[in-house]
């Protein structure tokens, strides 16, 4: 099977060179997703709704590769403060609960100042 990249429109794409995601065979790679509005491109101040836009991001990315959330096997949160972790928990939990993909989160920094969270998966396509 052929790679195949898929966009979101980000101009970080093209200015970074990256792709949202990367399918290969049965794989989807997404590429980490801030919580960006899909929409406006207004980064919202709470956490719980940046993972929200993240979320949505990453969702349609996967639907345009040919999968969905209930494929993701691997996901990696990342947060600049780990008090974030609580308040994004619910969000998480009400997108992956009976999903339960292996998971880590982890505290960093990130690229620009309003990100307070950033998500990347791993999907693979069930046969």
């Amino acid at each position: 099977m052929t790679r195949r990249l898929i966009s979101s429109g980000s101009p970080f794409e093209k200015q970074v060179g990256y792709s949202r995601a990367v399918v290969d065979g049965d794989w989807c790679f997404v590429a980490g997703t801030t919580g960006y509005d899909p929409v406006t491109k207004v980064m919202p101040e709470s956490a719980a709704e940046q993972a929200k836009n993240a979320l949505a991001v990453i969702e349609k990315a996967l639907g345009e590769a040919g999968f969905a959330l209930a494929d993701v096997v691997r996901a990696t949160y990342y947060f600049t403060d780990a008090a974030y972790w609580d308040e994004v928990g619910p969000t998480l939990g009400a997108a992956f609960g009976d999903i339960r993909p292996a998971a880590s989160a982890i505290v960093v920094g990130l690229v620009k100042p309003e990100m307070k969270v950033e998500i990347e998966v791993t999907a693979l396509k069930r046969g």
